[in-house]
């Protein structure tokens, strides 16, 4: 199934000060346009990460927009959840298939055109790529993979590929250009001052 968005918001709740703030702010980007939501909370002990998942589960509905669950398959199923998103040490798609009776979309993480080629192979729905561009929140993944390897995974693969790492306002056109098919974000929008405005800002130069 091919995703009904463009901009896939991924939560980091270590950018508010408390839970409220955020609970404020993620509506305030959902009200601005964001129709797809991440909950990606990957230290939060269980039984928080539920409450969080129902709250924006009932939010989502509310605003009309997609609500992913990072990794965590049986609090997606619990909460009713649109998807799940996998990575390296995920469970397998097929397997995620199974559990859920092919009732959630999947997305996964890749990092290069292997990872990429081997997750359409998974099964999955569609993949985040990058870093495109340096971002602290991805170091880990070692050096940014450019566009140049979006454009080889773009012609390799015919899965909807969301371009993520290090995309500010001014790189939007050079990764949609390059043939993604929408944009994943962390801190561009959580970060922002005006989160309302800068999240119009990046559906405008989406469209």
């Amino acid at each position: 199934m091919f995703p009904d968005f463009k901009l896939y918001l991924i939560t980091d709740r270590k950018l508010f000060k408390a839970h409220c703030s955020m609970y404020l702010e993620i509506e305030t980007v959902l009200e601005s346009g964001v129709k797809a939501l991440q909950l990606r909370e990957k230290d939060m002990p269980t039984r928080e990460l539920l409450d969080m998942a129902y709250w924006m589960r009932g939010l989502t509905n509310e605003y009309g927009a997609k609500f992913f669950i990072n990794d965590r398959v049986d609090i997606a199923l619990a909460v009713k959840a649109d998807g799940v998103h996998l990575g390296r040490k995920s469970i397998p798609a097929h397997a995620v298939r199974e559990i859920s009776g092919d009732k959630l979309l999947i997305g996964i993480s890749t990092h290069s055109v292997e990872e990429a080629v081997q997750a359409e192979k998974e099964g999955a729905d569609f993949i985040t790529l990058g870093p495109i561009y340096k971002t602290p929140s991805k170091l880990r993944y070692g050096t940014p993979i450019g566009v140049d390897t979006l454009k080889k995974v773009k012609s390799l693969s015919s899965l909807p590929v969301f371009a993520v790492g290090g995309i500010k306002i001014e790189k939007v056109k050079e990764v949609m250009d390059a043939g993604a098919d929408g944009i994943a974000l962390i801190s561009a929008i959580l970060s922002a001052e005006d989160k309302g405005k800068t999240t119009e800002e990046f559906l405008r130069l989406l469209k």
